[in-house]
């Protein structure tokens, strides 16, 4: 049934219409949605982002990079004086984010870069103390490559017997458990939210991709986001260090 209602959809998403058409407005929904989604998870991301300082490098300046910024949600938790390079594979962001200095007096904001999670190669390897992905890899192409360039972009650095590395944060939604009505749920919903979602996927299993990656370190924990009968309440929240 959910197929059949989404047929129109379907039929310009083939001609190549919804893509171009949705890319547009999806920035508009993100900045509606974003504030109150904020407000339900304030305490976990104070929580999660009140350690990044610890990450900086030898100069004492964190490099925090964000992948998947979209209007800059995450912004308001991050440390005071951090220098923040934002990624986003859609342009039309952007307006939004030229707002954010203004908004964001606290940080310095570096670089706006629009490209794909899977491909980073504007930013060098080992340059970043921090990535950041909060609500990404749900929607990306491939899991594996964005890791891949998170490993990549994380610095290393070996001081005689100390080694210091970078650090990923990430908040995600994921599968609940296969056996449970929200997961039903999801599968029904994936199909809309895909297309409403900008290609997110509510049943992707991304603890289990995280797992696979070659961390050093991974702690992640599951929690579940209110009201707990939506098929988006289930995320995992953590970090991963090099």
């Amino acid at each position: 049934c959910v197929q059949l209602l989404l047929l129109p959809i379907h039929v310009l998403a083939c001609l190549g219409l919804w893509g171009s058409f949705y890319k547009k407005v999806f920035p508009y929904v993100v900045a509606k949605v974003a504030p109150t989604y904020n407000r339900k998870v304030c305490k976990q991301k104070q929580e999660l982002f009140g350690n990044l300082r610890k990450f900086a490098g030898p100069s004492g300046q964190l490099m925090l990079l964000e992948i998947g910024t979209g209007t800059g949600p995450n912004f308001q938790f991050y440390p005071p004086g951090c220098r923040l390079t934002r990624t986003d594979p859609n342009p039309n962001f952007r307006k939004f984010l030229l707002k954010s200095p203004s908004e964001n007096r606290h940080l310095k904001l570096e670089r706006l870069v629009v490209a794909s999670g899977e491909d980073l190669h504007q930013i060098p390897d080992g340059t970043v103390d921090v990535a950041v992905c909060t609500l990404v890899l749900c929607s990306v192409a491939n899991v594996k490559k964005v890791l891949a360039e998170v490993l990549r972009v994380l610095r290393v650095v070996s001081w005689g017997s100390a080694r210091e590395t970078g650090d990923a944060d990430l908040v995600e939604w994921v599968a609940a458990d296969h056996s449970s009505w929200t997961y039903f749920w999801q599968k029904v919903c994936d199909p809309i939210w895909k297309y409403f979602g900008d290609g997110c996927s509510l049943t992707r299993e991304t603890q289990k991709e995280l797992e696979k990656t070659d961390f050093s370190e991974l702690n992640l924990r599951c929690i579940h986001v209110t009201p707990y009968w939506i098929p988006t309440s289930p995320h995992i929240i953590g970090y991963a260090v090099k």
